[in-house]
């Protein structure tokens, strides 16, 4: 079985370092996804005489699936953070594994980004 050993500063500065990245990252997504959502671009396409677009802009709703995973990206690294803060204060030992939120944000960013890549090339 692995010693406890106490925890050292450096541990918590490197758990704080990595959380307010992951801070930084949810802030991206919600700001890119309300600048896409507001922009519209089926509006600016209508307003511009260009093809006119079905009412429903897709545009909007990619902007509000990005707003929402920036959104559930920051709930889980707080939770994350608070776990790891709490492993670290009892002295539990670390095991490397995949991060499941990066894991999750990559697919769900993957998955936008296919449906407006589709969306794009219809349009």
């Amino acid at each position: 079985m692995p010693e406890k050993r106490p925890p050292d500063a450096r541990d918590y500065f490197a758990a704080e370092r990595t959380y307010l990245a992951w801070i930084r990252t949810g802030l991206a997504l919600m700001g890119f996804g309300f600048l896409l959502a507001r922009l519209a671009l089926g509006n600016q396409l209508r307003s511009m005489g260009g093809n006119v677009l079905a009412d429903a802009d897709p545009s909007r709703y990619f902007g509000v699936a990005l707003v929402m995973l920036g959104v559930l990206t920051t709930a889980a690294a707080t939770v994350i953070h608070v776990r790891t803060v709490r492993r670290l204060n009892t002295g539990e030992p670390f095991v490397g594994r995949p991060t499941w939120v990066g894991i999750l944000v990559a697919v769900l960013l993957a998955a936008v980004g296919t449906l407006m890549a589709v969306y794009l090339f219809r349009s």
